[in-house]
This record gives structure tokens, C-alpha cells and sequence, in this order.
């Protein structure tokens, strides 16, 4: 597999991990230092790590037990080097949608999220 399609791989893990509501999947894309960014409201920058994001996820019902449709695309994908990639991405919680910037480093030889900014679009 080349790393163009390892890295596909790794965002569709990500958001088959949103979709299903997995916890453990989201575990395996995540690498372990990751945060995730957005402003808010207020127009501060929020920051989180994944763990509380995963306890997010945990504590609230799946877009597929919910028979939501799936609504997820990569929008745009570029690997910069043999261990730095980056994703832009379209995805949902229903009734919000998002674009996010996932950046990608390769860690003993595996993809993982290292950040995630995130957009509400509505």
C-alpha cells in the first residue's frame, strides 16, 4: 500500500469511528498525544484532548444507532513527506456538520491523528 492510500485508510478509519460511535476505533487513529481545537462561541480558542473527546463520544448515542446518514468525504489529502500527512474533511453529528483538519503523522510505521481542528458549519 502506498502512503497516499494508508493515509486514506487511516481517515476512513476515523470516520468510520464517528459513524459507529467506536471508542476503541477511535483509539487506534488517535495517536495518544492528540488535541483537538475549535472556537467557540465566544470566539475563544477551546482546546481538548482525546480522552475527554472519547468520553464525548461514549456518553452519547451513534449517528448509526440513530439511522442517521452517512455524510463524510475527504475533501482534500496531502502527504508531505514519508511521515507527515494532512486531511481536510467533511463529516457530521447531526444536526451539525463539520470540516476538519486532521494532521496525520506516521508513528512505528502507523498513521495516526496528532490534531484536529474542527469547523461547525451548522
Amino acid at each position: 500500500m502506498n502512503e497516499e492510500s494508508a493515509v486514506r485508510a487511516a481517515v476512513q478509519a476515523y470516520f468510520d469511528a464517528l459513524y459507529d460511535g467506536d471508542v476503541e476505533g477511535f483509539r487506534r487513529v488517535f495517536h495518544p498525544a492528540c488535541r483537538l481545537y475549535t472556537v467557540g462561541e465566544d470566539g475563544a480558542v477551546t482546546t481538548i484532548d482525546h480522552e475527554p473527546y472519547l468520553a464525548r463520544v461514549a456518553g452519547r448515542p451513534s449517528p448509526a444507532s440513530r439511522g442517521d446518514a452517512r455524510d463524510d468525504e475527504i475533501l482534500a489529502l496531502t502527504v508531505t513527506g514519508p511521515g507527515m500527512a494532512h486531511a481536510r474533511v467533511r463529516d457530521c453529528y447531526l444536526p451539525r456538520r463539520f470540516v476538519n483538519e486532521l494532521t496525520l503523522l506516521k508513528v512505528e510505521g502507523i498513521w495516526r491523528i496528532v490534531a484536529k481542528v474542527y469547523w461547525t458549519l451548522a
